[in-house]
């Protein structure tokens, strides 16, 4: 059944955009050989291998020392322990890509599957405990996961329009026909043609709205979640954010990872999310193109997806750490 269309629920007011913490998911690891990682001993590792031929594209951190991250080539996730940075894949892929990826404080994974939609995995198990047609639209591109306490929002890539999954009472998921659809207007200006446009989200501090970057213009636009009216960021004399991806907001502190450029550009919000101050651009020389970041205990962690690089089954990948 393809999704109905309407806008999204007035009941989801300010206190219910605030973000929801995420959990640990308490599945013993089975280590992954080939998956080195590059330091040993007590000292979390700053750089770890993951299987040839993956190429990652989203990561999510829980509350305890794993990762989790999706393929863009059969859609299989994985997971490692940030004390070593070995890891396993523990949910087959569907054989269509996994993109960005959220976990909620129940265990569970909310992963966009660009093409196809959207999909739910318990991140123990690697069951799948969901899946979604966000839209009949064609194309469509679900490509970046915002969790809140009452709806799991995805980004659209190719059309002006943001998805929720409105969740239940003790997070329930919702039925096939009841996803929604936010239609982008105000500021948004969506550019016509094989673009990425929608990219990564995230709220405001004080989560009043949702932000998002839009990665071909290279703009930051803050989204009323009730009407869908966007109005741009004003972050002064920053750079556009061109190839603008993944979005990290902790506090008042909003990190973007810009792939192309490989850097993060680090912006101190205004509460409500109108303006914000650049602060600094953080670079390694390890960053290959990597597409979004994740925090743990003080660092920064994120996938090389080597989008420069051609890929092909002997492709090797990893993650980068840095201080946050």
């Amino acid at each position: 059944m393809a999704p109905e269309h309407r806008s999204f629920a007035p009941h989801l007011t300010r206190r219910r955009l605030l973000a929801t913490g995420a959990a640990t998911a308490g599945a013993a690891l089975v280590p992954a050989t080939g998956t080195p990682a590059a330091a040993t001993g007590k000292r979390r590792p700053t750089v770890f291998r993951l299987p040839n031929g993956f190429r990652p594209e989203g990561i999510a951190v829980g509350g305890g020392p794993y990762a989790y991250l999706g393929s863009l080539g059969d859609g299989s996730l994985y997971r490692a322990d940030l004390r070593t940075g070995e890891g396993a894949i523990f949910s087959a892929g569907p054989g269509t890509p996994s993109v960005g990826l959220k976990l909620d404080h129940r265990g569970r994974l909310f992963v966009a599957g660009r093409g196809q939609g959207a999909r739910v995995v318990d991140a123990r198990s690697g069951a799948i405990l969901a899946s979604y047609t966000l839209t009949s639209a064609i194309p469509t591109f679900a490509n970046d996961v915002f969790l809140t306490p009452r709806a799991a929002w995805f980004t659209d890539s190719f059309q002006p329009a943001l998805y929720a999954l409105p969740l239940g009472r003790h997070g329930q998921l919702p039925d096939a026909d009841e996803v929604v659809t936010l239609t982008l207007s105000g500021d948004w200006s969506q550019v016509v043609g094989e673009v990425v446009n929608a990219n990564g989200i995230t709220a405001t501090p004080d989560g009043s709205a949702l932000l998002v970057v839009q990665s071909g213009v290279g703009g930051l636009h803050r989204v009323d979640p009730r009407t869908g009216v966007t109005q741009l960021v004003d972050l002064g004399d920053a750079a556009p954010l061109t190839n603008g991806d993944g979005l990290l907001l902790i506090g008042r502190t909003l990190y973007v990872v810009q792939n192309r450029q490989n850097a993060i550009d680090v912006f101190r919000l205004a509460a409500d999310g109108r303006s914000g101050v650049f602060r600094r651009r953080v670079t390694d020389p390890l960053f290959d193109v990597p597409t979004t970041v994740a925090a743990y205990k003080g660092r920064l962690y994120l996938p090389n997806a080597r989008f420069t690089t051609a890929p092909t089954p002997d492709t090797r990948y990893d993650v980068i750490s840095v201080p946050m």
